[in-house]
């Protein structure tokens, strides 16, 4: 299936501000099966390869899913990025992005007066508030006020995305973290081509999928670059690092301590069990 995907207008091609700022903190937020975990693993990524310090702390819910849009099942990741040495994830998030009620009601009271906060205002129904207890939605009864407010159709934008990819409307909603990772990946010109390569094979033998993700990432960008209500735009320079250049790989702690356990095991010629 052949599919013609815009691609992202470059940087610096509009007409909005850019300020330099030294470090940022950012918080991707939503529901367990938003993809929170993967859009921030994406963004460390991509801000890993720009060549920034960086820190980062996932919050996980439990393993036993909370149902769909309500407090406990909300999913969280945290990345600190700066141009110079940094050792924490940041105590509270300069950016929050809320993809439901749910993330934006758990994740609130950590946002300073005067933060950013990008709110998925189609998920915003009398039924997805009254599930974390809002009578009347807090964009309208000046509970967001003191913040600096974003209100964007993240899914109705992801699905006129991808209209032309014949996906059913579920398929296609699963892409709104990729819009939300490609508006933040224009807001903090972050780098493009490692996140779409990363798609393409992650979706490799489902290629519509991997087109239509990539799709939504350029929408994404795209919409930063063109709409009033993003005029502003931050660069963070690289980090004068101590580590040499080459090629490294980034791991969570889970996984090194797995990697660890299973080398001593194979050093040790012991066999390893882990119940």
């Amino acid at each position: 299936m052949d599919i013609d995907v815009a691609e992202p207008v470059p940087a610096g091609t509009g007409v909005g501000e850019v300020r330099r700022l030294d470090r940022v903190v950012i918080r991707f937020a939503g529901d367990s099966g938003d993809g929170m975990q993967l859009t921030g693993d994406r963004f460390t990524s991509e801000t890993a390869s720009f060549g920034n310090d960086l820190s980062t702390l996932p919050n996980f819910p439990a393993e036993i899913r909370a149902p769909a849009g309500t407090l406990p099942g909300v999913s969280s990741f945290q990345l600190h990025f700066a141009d110079h040495d940094i050792l924490t994830p940041g105590d509270a998030p300069d950016v929050l992005v809320a993809m439901n009620p749910a993330a934006l009601r758990a994740n609130l009271a950590d946002v300073p007066r005067g933060g950013e906060i990008i709110v998925n205002t189609d998920e915003f129904a009398k039924r997805a508030m009254a599930k974390v207890g809002w009578d009347v939605s807090p964009l309208e009864d000046g509970t967001l006020e003191g913040y600096r407010v974003h209100p964007v159709p993240l899914t109705t934008l992801t699905l006129e995305a991808l209209k032309e990819f014949g996906l059913t409307r579920k398929e296609a909603e699963r892409s709104k973290n990729m819009f939300a990772l490609g508006l933040l990946s224009w807001m903090y010109h972050r780098p493009t081509e490692g996140t779409e390569s990363f798609l393409r094979r992650k979706f490799a033998k489902r290629p519509v999928i991997a087109e239509a993700n990539v799709a939504a990432f350029r929408a994404g960008w795209n919409f930063g670059e063109t709409t009033e209500d993003f005029a502003v735009s931050y660069e963070v320079a690289p980090a004068v690092s101590a580590f040499p250049a080459g090629t490294y790989r980034n791991i969570s702690g889970n996984l090194a301590l797995s990697l660890g356990l299973v080398a001593a095991g194979e050093r040790a010629g012991l066999p390893l069990y882990l119940g």
